[in-house]
């Protein structure tokens, strides 16, 4: 039974891993040649969180830093810098899971909303402190309202297609302990 539950967390692991290829590569796609163009939703950081917050055994603080720093390295952010603000994010969720669980998903979406924008703001801080030149505030703004919009659609369709559900209050798994 064990080895079911390890392979069924495994399995979601790799899924997420996937997920957020897919997403990376379809996001450093040239689709559009065209300078100026609208800055769309950080969709595996609305994916991160919502499974940290549903089931945060899938996604552990490894996994969430490999995946982030590869799209750093990939889409030319300063390495680590974004990583470790996620990770920090992320396990300030993960400490919430209990308290989240028992909210409704509207107080979960603001409280969501303003850890994203707590990170992204940090993100900002640190890069204006290092003097490292940055977006403009308007299309960071317009990014961070694209990706507080984007969560509940992510949280639907991991819901929905994926099963990534939270854990009701007093949940046991096959061998009788709590989740």
């Amino acid at each position: 039974m064990a080895d079911a539950l390890f392979a069924s967390a495994r399995a979601y692991r790799a899924l997420f891993f996937a997920l957020a290829a897919i997403t990376l590569f379809v996001r450093i796609l040239p689709l559009s040649t065209e300078p100026g163009s609208v800055p769309g939703p950080d969709i595996v950081l609305c994916l991160t969180f919502a499974w940290v917050l549903r089931r945060p055994e899938y996604v552990p603080a490894l996994l969430i830093a490999a995946v982030v720093l590869l799209e750093d390295m990939l889409t030319m952010r300063p390495p680590g810098l974004w990583a470790a603000i996620v990770v920090l994010a992320a396990e300030v969720l993960r400490n919430r899971t209990a308290l989240m669980r028992e909210l409704a998903f509207p107080l979960e979406w603001a409280f969501v909303a303003a850890v994203i924008a707590a990170a992204m703001m940090a993100q900002r801080l640190v890069l204006a402190l290092l003097s490292v030149p940055q977006v403009a505030p308007g299309p960071a703004a317009i990014h961070l309202l694209f990706t507080v919009l984007a969560y509940p659609l992510v949280v639907g369709l991991s819901q929905l297609l994926l099963g990534v559900r939270k854990t009701a209050p007093g949940e046991v798994d096959d061998r009788g302990r709590r989740l």
